[in-house]
């Protein structure tokens, strides 16, 4: 045994602490050089991470989405897809629109749908049999079997698109949103003139008034949030512990707040399918989902938990876009004077031909007419800070499992099973795409040349604040390099798995906002201009994203203009 220990000595002559180091050096390079490698010489160029093997899934922990983010940002001029190698997969993530279209072409290999039923069991807590259902047949071909998560997909999309229902639910949502803000108002004259103005967290002001508004043409009057208002903080709960309940270890602990809150929701909405409310009460496209959910065998606890996923949808990205554009609108008062014209200028008298002559001498003045229509197409600067709140609040991803081994774009090889990304936040902070002043709220940069108002074509903010008009040739610049890539706008995702609701959420936020700037006033609880805070980057870009910190402001009915004495409007199409 001596010898043998000197025979070591001799051959490995260094102390057993420089041994470790050593070792540790070699394990370093070696997890480096596996993080580093590329499993195809046409894979996409490889980002090895700073912290071997586990590095990016850690960034992603602490950071969020904002990890990601930074990393594509940083290489997006050399590369417009990169690898991330995480433990037991890869991760694409693509940056140029470009590619992103080519992503949603290939819908075959690449698809969203294998992912959704473990996201939804982990997000909604559904059980294992439904979990099971929803696996079934998610990415059908032509003459198979469909499964649920196809059928309610379609269906969505069919009654939120263009069409029928679309005007009816954009028409309720109207009126529920005018009844709120009509009851908000009268209570601002009351409160104003007994104790003075009140300040007011302006997100959780929208946030109020959008969840009871939606719960209630979703679900109709005895709707759980209704018939419990406490519900309300549940939702919000649930919403902003949406990254807790993914990782999904011990949410009853680690994400105690979300994981109660939806438990809550869930036991409040199974009571209202089981009392048959939605039945009677309910709107259309709730009452088929959930017939769907039956007939593919869900148990009516499950599609409770089902439809709080579409209350969600409902609620949160409406929520925080108009929190968005009210908030760029009132802290900008030229460009708050331009819009207020545009849609007063929408407004018309309503005259019905077979309403029969008033007897009075003094008639009841008609209401005012707001074709919803006319707000999209009519009013484009409006439009305009509705699509540039969006670009600069969203950084969702677009996500993608990899089906089978498929070469993108016939140029990178991605591998089965790995996850593809397109990075909507990379995308939408290119200032190749949007120019140098990417970082800023600029609603100009979607104006183009066929909108030839005279005062929303010119339009740009001032160091005040206000409005100024911008040089010709530098209108000339913005509109001429305004046609950018249709992919480069990811605030609805894209191809197959563009949102559905998109064309009912663009019309119930430009008709609460329009609400809004008609009645309200609005100024800094502090100071004497309404500050615009940067968002909130570092959580899971599931939504629009929030503020980093809370808008204190003091809303007060408006002194000018005819929405002084009070707006009486109704709604068409």
């Amino acid at each position: 045994m001596a010898a043998f220990s000197e025979t070591a000595s001799e051959w490995w002559p260094f102390s057993a602490s420089t041994t470790a180091v050593v070792a540790g050096i070699t394990i370093f390079f070696l997890a480096h050089h596996i993080s580093s490698r590329k499993l195809d010489p046409r894979e996409p160029p490889v980002l090895a991470p700073a912290v071997p093997l586990i590095g990016h899934l850690l960034g992603m922990a602490l950071l969020g989405g904002r990890y990601v983010k930074n990393l594509g940002i940083r290489h997006q001029r050399r590369l417009s897809v990169f690898t991330l190698p995480v433990p037991g997969s890869r991760i694409y993530v693509v940056t140029d629109p470009a590619l992103a279209a080519a992503v949603q072409r290939a819908s075959r290999a690449l698809s969203f749908n294998p992912i959704v039923p473990e996201l939804t069991q982990r997000v909604l807590g559904l059980d294992h049999a439904t979990v099971q259902i929803t696996r079934r047949n998610v990415d059908p071909r032509p003459g198979e079997e469909r499964g649920f998560l196809p059928d309610i997909q379609d269906m969505v999309s069919a009654w939120l698109g263009p069409g029928e229902y679309l005007s009816t639910l954009s028409l309720d949502a109207a009126a529920e949103m005018k009844n709120e803000i009509a009851a908000y108002a009268s209570s601002v004259a009351a409160t104003t003139s007994s104790r003075g103005a009140a300040t007011t967290g302006l997100l959780s002001w929208v946030r109020h008034l959008v969840t009871v508004s939606t719960a209630k043409y979703l679900y109709g009057p005895q709707n759980p949030i209704a018939l419990d208002p406490a519900l309300e903080a549940s939702f919000w709960d649930f919403d902003h512990g949406l990254g807790s309940l993914l990782i999904n270890v011990f949410p009853s602990i680690t994400a105690r707040r979300a994981h109660a809150g939806r438990e809550k929701l869930a036991a409040a909405l199974l009571a209202y399918l089981e009392a048959g409310r939605h039945a009677t009460s309910g709107s259309g496209i709730v009452r088929r989902r959930v017939e769907i959910a039956l007939e593919h065998g869900w148990a009516m606890p499950a599609v409770a938990r089902e439809e709080l996923s579409f209350l969600f949808a409902g609620i949160v990205n409406a929520t925080t876009s108009t929190f968005w554009i009210l908030l760029h609108l009132y802290a900008d008062p030229g460009l708050l004077a331009t819009v207020r014209r545009e849609i007063e200028s929408v407004l018309s008298s309503r005259s019905d031909e077979n309403e029969p002559a008033a007897s009075s001498a003094t008639p009841k003045p008609k209401p005012l007419l707001l074709r919803i229509a006319d707000l999209r197409d009519k009013c484009p600067v409006l439009v305009a800070v509705y699509r540039e709140c969006l670009r600069l609040g969203s950084d969702t991803y677009s996500t993608r499992v990899v089906k089978e081994d498929h070469l993108l774009a016939n140029r990178y090889f991605l591998k089965k099973n790995a996850i593809v990304q397109i990075a909507g936040g990379v995308i939408h902070a290119d200032p190749r795409i949007w120019g140098a002043d990417v970082s800023s709220f600029n609603p100009q940069r979607f104006l183009d040349k066929t909108n030839s108002r005279s005062d929303a074509e010119a339009l740009s903010p001032d160091n005040d604040g206000g409005a100024k008009p911008r040089p010709k040739q530098q209108q000339l610049q913005l509109q001429q390099g305004n046609a950018f890539h249709p992919a480069a706008f990811r605030a609805f995702g894209g191809g197959k798995t563009l949102c559905p609701g998109r064309h009912f959420a663009m019309n119930e936020i430009l008709v609460f906002v329009a609400l809004v700037v008609l009645q309200f006033d609005m100024k800094p609880a502090r100071g004497d201009k309404i500050d615009v805070p940067p968002k909130n980057d570092g959580v899971l870009p599931v939504h629009i994203l929030e503020p980093v910190r809370p808008v204190e402001v003091v809303i007060s009915k408006r002194e000018d203009g005819f929405a002084r004495d009070g707006l009486d409007v109704e709604f068409a199409m």
